[in-house]
């Protein structure tokens, strides 16, 4: 039977009533007052209210040009990889047509969206490498126009942030941050033009944004506290497991970290170590609470148990530290990312591999996967019939199917082109 070491504390859902009314006022008020309420919103929030919150060029450069040489090295690096993964995605899409019967050609096309906002968070802990999963995939889709915000952090410029944007190809970079950036992208305002498709990672605020956006513009997907479970056996080293919790558990107080195993030896020492860990965290103030809060540790009797018990999950990141973790692939279908064996973690796929980190969370990874090129893409069909007998056979049975659903002024569009086009009284120019 399963035995749980450590269950976390019930959801706590209140306040979330309050977030959604004063993110649906801001909006509101962005909507009537376009600029004049963002730069009230900006300087109330971020204490950040500049002549322009979009960079010019020369700014772009002059900040690029104080980052340090490594940390451009490494975001040329990072961003490289995310490119070459996006591509090989982009190419796993193919557009065709078919003749399905004679003169009747039916295609499918991917068309990229005109424009897209990509949301960068900032504030206390800026995620730099959500610049490379937004912007290098909606450039690797072919997407027009990328409008990058990002807020700034304590009254400062993040340099290294604004590297990476640039670097990633973003077209427009505005020092904007909160809901009043995503509703300035989703809405637009007289400065800051409206995007068909905002993308990245946030706070409870800018979650709550996208979704009451959502319909109006689209979004990447639903975003909630980041999430790990790690599936380990005996081979599994505790200290290991232990860091790669906590690695994940200081994303936020809020953030749930589990352990399903099969050894109850190797749970035990990985709960002395979390105990032993923590203290000296620099992110402690973060971690702690979501791993004495959210954090889980359940033993079963077997894998199979194991990688059933995690599907129920359906987190965002599942780490499988066994002795055959490539099984994880036959066995499990229910996770926003799979990560195999003690040579990577979730912290590669956070910062470094090329697989996007934007991924669903709060149980969407049962219907849903994450960021990828497709999300900026919309898959679209056209039709065409140049056979005369193809037609009519359409249009004859397109009038009967019709008049089962009584729409008759369906069943006259089919009716019209049988009866021409039998008679000939209507043909193609190929020219």
């Amino acid at each position: 039977m399963p035995k749980v070491l450590k269950s976390a504390v019930p959801a706590e859902r209140a306040g979330r009533a309050g977030v959604a009314d004063r993110v649906r006022a801001i909006i509101a008020d962005i909507r009537e007052r376009g600029d004049a309420a963002v730069r009230d919103y900006s300087a109330k929030f971020d204490s950040w209210s500049p002549e322009s919150f979009r960079l010019s060029a020369e700014q772009v450069e002059e900040i690029v040009a104080r980052v340090p040489a490594q940390v451009l090295d490494d975001i040329r690096f990072v961003q490289d990889q995310v490119r070459t993964f996006a591509r090989h995605q982009r190419d796993s899409l193919h557009e065709f047509e078919v003749e399905t019967l004679p003169g009747v050609h039916l295609g499918q096309k991917h068309v990229p969206v005109s424009a897209a906002g990509a949301y960068v968070p900032g504030g206390r802990y800026p995620l730099t490498a959500s610049a490379h999963m937004t912007i290098v995939t909606a450039k690797v889709a072919g997407v027009p126009r990328v409008a990058a915000c990002t807020p700034p952090i304590r009254g400062e410029v993040p340099e290294a942030t604004v590297a990476a944007m640039h670097l990633a190809g973003a077209d427009e970079i505005y020092l904007l941050g909160g809901v009043q950036a995503v509703a300035a992208l989703a809405v637009g305002t007289e400065t800051v033009g409206r995007v068909d498709l905002i993308a990245g990672p946030g706070n409870a605020y800018v979650a709550e944004a996208k979704r009451q956006l959502f319909g109006e513009v689209g979004i990447d997907l639903f975003a909630g506290p980041t999430e790990v479970l790690i599936v380990a056996d005996h081979t599994a080293d505790p200290f290991v497991v232990a860091v790669d919790l906590l690695s994940q558990a200081e994303h936020g107080p809020d953030s749930p970290a589990v352990l399903i195993t099969t050894s109850e030896d190797v749970a035990r020492e990985v709960l002395d170590h979390v105990e032993a860990l923590l203290p000296g965290m620099p992110t402690r103030d973060f971690a702690e609470p979501a791993w004495c809060d959210h954090g889980e540790v359940h033993v079963v009797d077997s894998l199979d148990e194991a990688f059933a018990l995690a599907d129920t999950y359906a987190f965002e990141h599942v780490q499988v530290l066994t002795e055959q973790p490539r099984q994880a692939l036959d066995k499990m279908r229910d996770y926003g990312a799979l990560f195999l064996g003690p040579g990577t973690c979730v912290s590669y796929g956070d910062k470094v591999i090329g697989t996007n980190h934007v991924l669903p969370t709060r149980g969407a990874a049962r219907y849903t996967g994450g960021l990828w090129v497709g999300k900026y893409l919309k898959t679209v069909t056209y039709q065409e019939v140049t056979s005369s007998e193809s037609s009519v056979r359409l249009g004859e049975v397109c009038g009967r199917a019709a008049r089962v659903e009584l729409f008759e002024g369906h069943a006259r569009s089919g009716d019209v082109r049988a009866a021409e086009f039998r008679r000939g009284e209507l043909s193609w120019n190929p020219a």
